[in-house]
């Protein structure tokens, strides 16, 4: 066999031995637990020693395979299966080298068009849809945010010439497809953030308060090492199996490189033996040291995370197992849970169980049943049970199998545990505080009513979890409860409003360091800067609420055990810091405004408490829903007769209804 014959024939089968490789790891889940863990982590490795030897193969040989009629489309294909071992290994790892990886690889294949005429192939079409629904994931995750713009509508418009070119084809799913990421970009760039997601070293960590956090010590310190994220909701947004929820908690459970970013540099490729600078980015190299430009070796690891999509409890709980049993002794697993729910699923657990009910035989196994006997009330002796309510991790007609009661994260209480549940339901989990096998769980639990001004027409389904924005981004979550609206006109104000909220979080923090009453639960997660960022942004959330909503307690979220209560909403420390925020922002709490007006009227000198009380909620409830105040006789339960109808009217104004 001659050299012309050997080099495409060794590209070949280097080619399909790269592919039966890939095929061994490319339905296993994107996540470093069960079994997908380290029997998995050898195939991986095995798959990307085959990949990177077929890409160094093509390069080496570049002309002569291009001569035995290599087409651009099969590098770019080699390139976007590399970029997809990458992003992968991402998913896996948390390790953020990888995501740059991949994101290199693929912005090369962008640049150079190397699958530019696949108007004339079917399958090479589709693997162009396939690429751009890829980088448009990778981007999104980078916040790339005029990139993803650019892709998106490449995309869509790929989909249309599609139709135009092969009308026998079905491309149903990937107008399905177009319409998930233009939703999902949509939802994303309207809270796109002036800083980022994730945790950045500048201005997440505030000289005033880096001492007292420095020296702050407790019998115990723990590190955030393990995290699981699920969100089911119907009609969430989503792209692909992450949804905007869980998107938002994977960003914020991450560092935020330092370094530069990333720069393009003129690509070499060599012609006839001599080195040339291909500045029409159409050689077949692609320069994987840049990545060190976009990495910061200064960094802690990130936080390992299992982003699980619509998982079975089973597969939930597995994992959950998994990171229990991996976890280290000075480490905290974190598990974020943002689902619908429901209440009173049965009168007596165990009634269920006895009567053979289905759900519950799926659900409950040796190590449950042992929590269910030992712990049928709750420490405070009332009757909840364990296994009344739940939520729904899927949808409702997969039955039990997506069903989860609280009493389902008993067992996994034996190591730290930090709880955070976003749902309509999430007070059912109260029950866990006291409940737990060893270690007392950190809880933070989201108001059972969302509190979206009236105004502003926000709702999960444009705009994903209000909890889960306070938790991510906070000042963004402020804008929207308050329906003020930030342009990029007004980027002088935003800057300073970001200001006053770090001012407030620095003093927060210094609080909470140097705190008597601080329990050791909080204590022990101080020191860890994800965890300790996640609670003052609680603190935060919860005094918003208070100050701006009704006083219902639906609508705040609670945390367990208790923060100390100089950070509650109404302490001295907190409060203050709202109203300045809101001054800035020029919008005025209605409790503040109503108390005022109470005040300068006399009408807080009435006989009763209870008559205040009355008067407040009534103006609360015309301010929200003004249906409410009409169709309700509140005005004959207050002394005089129109003392009702007499205040809303000058009232009303102040508050712009």
């Amino acid at each position: 066999m001659s050299n012309n014959e050997h080099v495409p024939s060794t590209f070949r089968a280097l080619a399909e031995s790269a592919e039966r490789k890939f095929a061994r790891v490319r339905d296993v889940p994107l996540h470093p637990y069960g079994k997908s863990g380290a029997h998995f982590g050898h195939f991986f490795h095995k798959v990307f020693k085959a990949y990177m030897r077929l890409w160094k193969y093509q390069q080496e040989n570049r002309l002569k395979l291009v001569e035995s009629g290599l087409q651009r489309w099969e590098i770019g294909e080699i390139a976007s299966r590399i970029g997809q071992l990458y992003f992968n290994q991402y998913l896996r790892t948390s390790e953020a080298r990888f995501l740059f990886e991949a994101y290199i690889f693929y912005e090369a294949i962008f640049n150079r068009n190397y699958f530019q005429g696949s108007i004339k192939d079917r399958g090479v079409r589709f693997k162009e849809l396939r690429f751009y629904a890829r980088f448009v994931m990778v981007s999104l995750i980078l916040n790339r945010g005029e990139l993803v713009k650019m892709l998106v509508a490449k995309l869509e418009a790929l989909v249309v010439d599609s139709k135009t070119n092969f009308r026998d084809t079905n491309l149903k799913e990937w107008k399905l497809v177009v319409q998930e990421i233009m939703r999902f970009s949509k939802a994303e760039s309207a809270f796109r953030n002036r800083r980022p997601l994730r945790y950045h070293a500048i201005f997440d960590s505030y000289p005033a308060s880096l001492p007292y956090v420095a020296r702050f010590n407790a019998k115990r310190l723990l590190k955030l090492h393990d995290a699981v994220l699920t969100s089911y909701h119907k009609n969430e947004i989503k792209f692909a199996e992450l949804t905007l929820d869980t998107f938002r908690m994977l960003q914020c459970l991450e560092w935020e490189p330092s370094g530069s970013f990333y720069q393009t540099h003129p690509i070499e490729s060599r012609e006839n033996g001599t080195l040339l600078a291909d500045h029409s980015l159409t050689s077949g190299l692609i320069d994987m040291k840049l990545v060190a430009e976009m990495t910061d070796p200064t960094l802690p690891p990130n936080p390992k995370k299992a982003v699980l999509y619509r998982p079975s409890v089973t597969q939930l709980l597995n994992v959950i197992s998994t990171i229990c049993e991996e976890l280290p002794l000075d480490s905290v697993m974190l598990i974020y849970l943002s689902a619908p729910g429901s209440s009173g699923y049965g009168s007596s657990t165990s009634q269920m169980v006895s009567s053979g009910n289905p759900i519950k035989c799926l659900k409950l196994n040796p190590e449950q049943n042992s929590c269910l006997c030992e712990n049928h009330l709750t420490v405070k002796g009332d009757s909840s049970h364990y296994f009344d309510n739940y939520l729904w991790l899927g949808p409702s007609r997969n039955g039990g199998s997506n069903i989860l009661f609280p009493g389902d994260i008993i067992p996994f209480t034996r190591r730290p545990l930090f709880l955070i549940v976003d749902s309509d339901n999430s007070h059912a989990f109260k029950v866990l505080n006291g409940a737990e096998r060893s270690e007392p769980a950190a809880l933070f639990l989201s108001p059972l009513r969302t509190s979206f001004n009236k105004r502003s027409g926000a709702n999960m389904a444009q705009n994903g979890s209000q909890f889960t924005l306070f938790l991510t981004t906070p000042l963004q979550a402020f804008c929207q409860t308050v329906d003020c609206n930030s342009s990029d006109d007004d980027s002088d104000v935003y800057n300073d409003a970001e200001t006053i909220l770090s001012s407030a979080f620095s003093e927060w923090e210094v609080i909470l360091c140097t705190s008597t009453d601080l329990d050791l639960v909080w204590a022990q997660l101080l020191s860890d800067p994800f965890l300790r960022r996640l609670i003052l942004r609680f603190i935060f959330c919860r005094a918003v609420l208070a100050l701006f909503q009704e006083s219902d307690h639906q609508c705040l979220p609670i945390c367990l055990p208790e923060l100390p209560s100089s950070l509650s909403p109404n302490s001295n420390v907190v409060q203050p810091s709202i109203q300045r925020l809101a001054n800035h922002l020029k919008v005025r709490p209605c409790r503040l405004v109503i108390r005022g007006y109470l005040i300068d009227n006399g009408l807080m000198k009435l006989g009763k408490k209870t008559d205040r009380e009355v008067i407040l909620k009534g103006i609360i409830c015309r301010w929200l829903v003004p249906s409410k105040l009409l169709a309700s006789p509140l005005e004959e339960r207050l002394p005089g007769s129109n003392l009702l109808l007499r205040l809303p009217v000058s009232l009303l104004q102040q508050l712009g209804v």
